[in-house]
C-alpha cells in the first residue's frame, strides 16, 4: 500500500480535531469525507478507517511513540509512523517519518502487549471497573472482542419488504450479504458499502442497527392494536422496528427530552411507511403523568455508560469518565421509578441499556424491584449479550410483568 500525502494530512487533521477539541470522531470523518471530491471508495475507507483506528489504540500509540497529550502535530505524525509500521505499511520518504525507529516500535508493541490496559487501550479506570465488575477472564475476552471493528448490520423494514428480497436487490448492486442465525430481521454485510447511498435505503427497506439492538423490541412482545410508549426514543431505532413488529396497527408513542431526535425519528418513519408511531417531547412531568396506567408495553432503553457499543464509538473510551458512570446509575434508577408508572395492570415492560456492566443492569432491576414502585412488578426474564460470546454489541434487557 502506498500512503498519499493529501489522505495522510486529512487523517492528522481529524484526529487533531479529535484528541485536542474534544470532537466526536463520527462526526470530524464524516466531515473528512467531503474533504475532496476526487477521493474514490478506496480513498475515503483510509481516511475513515486510519482515523478510528488509531483513536482506538490511541493510549497505546502514544506509548510505544513516547507522545504525552496534548498532542502537537509532530506527535500525532509519531504515532501514525507506529499505526503504519505495525500494519506492515512502508513509510514513505517524507520529513514527518525521518528516524522512525522501526524495529523498537515492534519491540515496544510486545512488551506492552503483555499488560492488558495497554493491549487494549484503555484507561485505567476503566481496566479496573471492567475487572471489578466482570471478573479477570470474562473482562479480558469482552473488552478484547469490543476493540474490534464491528460489522455493517442491517434491520429489514417488513412493512415494506422480506429480507430475501433485500438480499436479492442488495446483491444486484453488488453488495453481498448473510442471514444470521436467531436474527429473523438481520443482514450482515459481508464487506463494508456505502447503504445509504441505495434506492433501497431511500425508500426505506431497511435501517442500519446492530444485531443485539435488534433483540430488544421483539423482547417487548408486542402485538398489533396494543399501546406502546418507548420512553427514551431518541432518534427511533427501536421504535421503528417495534411499529413494524405491530404491522402499523395501534399506537407507539415515542417520547423523548430532546426534540432534535424526535424531528429525525418523524423523518425516519416517513421514510419507512411507519404512520402508528406518534411523537411527543417530555417538557414537563405532565407528560409522563398523562400516560400513567396507559399502556399495554413500556421500552425503557436508559440512557447508560454505553460500554457494550465500544466498538462502533471507539473515542468513548478517552470521552467517558468514572463521575458520569455514577450520575448515569442515579438517572437509570430515576427513569425506572418513574416510567414504570405508564405501565398499566397486566402491561409488561422492558429495561434495556447498551452496557455491560451489572451494576447498570441486573443491579437496576433489583433496587427497583425492591422499592416502592417495584412492589407491582414481577420479574420475568433477563438476557445478557455479551461482545466476545454473540459477536456483535453488549446489551442487557430484563422484561417485568405489571400485577
Amino acid at each position: 500500500m502506498r500512503l498519499h500525502r493529501n489522505i495522510c494530512f486529512a487523517v492528522i487533521d481529524g484526529l487533531m480535531l479529535i484528541f485536542n477539541e474534544g470532537q466526536y470522531a463520527d462526526k470530524v470523518i464524516q466531515q473528512l469525507l467531503k474533504r475532496d471530491k476526487r477521493w474514490g471508495a478506496r480513498d475515503r475507507a483510509f481516511v475513515a478507517e486510519t482515523t478510528y483506528d488509531i483513536v482506538r489504540w490511541k493510549r497505546l500509540y502514544a506509548e510505544i511513540a513516547e507522545v504525552k497529550e496534548p498532542f502537537d502535530r509532530d506527535n500525532i505524525w509519531r504515532m501514525f509512523a507506529v499505526w503504519a509500521t505495525l500494519k506492515g505499511i512502508k513509510l514513505p520518504d517524507w520529513s514527518y517519518f525521518e528516524n522512525t525507529p522501526t524495529r523498537k516500535i515492534k519491540g515496544r508493541f510486545d512488551e506492552l502487549s503483555k499488560t492488558r490496559k495497554f493491549k487494549e487501550s484503555i484507561p485505567d479506570w476503566m481496566d479496573e471497573l471492567g475487572e471489578k465488575e466482570l471478573g479477570n477472564e470474562v473482562w479480558t475476552k469482552e473488552i478484547s472482542a469490543l476493540n474490534e471493528q464491528a460489522d455493517v448490520i442491517l434491520r429489514v423494514n417488513t412493512l415494506k419488504t422480506t429480507k430475501e428480497k433485500l438480499q436479492a436487490v442488495l446483491f444486484d448492486l453488488d453488495i453481498e450479504t448473510d442471514f444470521i442465525p436467531n436474527y429473523p430481521y438481520a443482514l450482515k454485510l459481508k464487506e463494508r458499502a456505502n447503504v445509504f447511498q441505495t434506492e433501497a435505503f431511500k425508500d426505506g427497506h431497511f435501517e442500519v442497527q446492530d444485531a443485539s439492538s435488534q433483540l430488544v423490541a421483539e423482547f417487548l412482545n408486542v402485538e398489533p392494536g396494543m399501546r406502546v410508549v418507548d420512553a427514551c426514543a431518541g432518534a427511533g431505532g427501536k421504535a421503528l422496528h417495534i411499529a413494524a413488529l405491530m404491522e402499523n396497527k395501534g399506537q407507539v408513542i415515542a417520547l423523548d427530552i430532546y426534540e432534535n431526535k424526535l424531528n429525525e425519528l418523524k423523518r425516519r418513519a416517513k421514510r419507512n411507511g411507519v404512520f402508528n408511531v406518534e411523537t411527543r417531547a417530555i417538557d414537563s412531568t405532565k407528560v409522563i403523568k398523562k400516560l400513567h396506567d396507559k399502556a399495554d408495553r413500556v421500552l425503557i432503553d436508559a440512557p447508560c455508560s454505553g460500554l457494550g457499543v465500544l466498538r462502533r464509538n471507539p473515542d468513548a473510551k478517552w470521552k467517558l469518565q468514572p463521575e458520569f458512570i455514577d450520575k448515569i446509575k442515579v438517572t437509570q434508577q430515576e427513569i425506572l421509578q418513574q416510567y414504570s408508572k405508564i405501565v398499566k395492570s397486566g402491561g409488561q415492560m422492558v429495561y434495556a441499556t447498551c452496557s455491560i456492566l451489572p451494576s447498570e443492569n441486573q443491579d437496576q432491576v433489583k433496587t427497583f424491584l425492591a422499592s416502592e414502585s417495584g412492589q407491582d412488578f414481577t420479574f420475568v426474564k433477563d438476557e445478557k449479550l455479551l461482545a466476545h460470546t454473540s459477536g456483535f454489541d453488549g446489551f442487557y434487557m430484563a422484561l417485568l410483568q405489571k400485577k
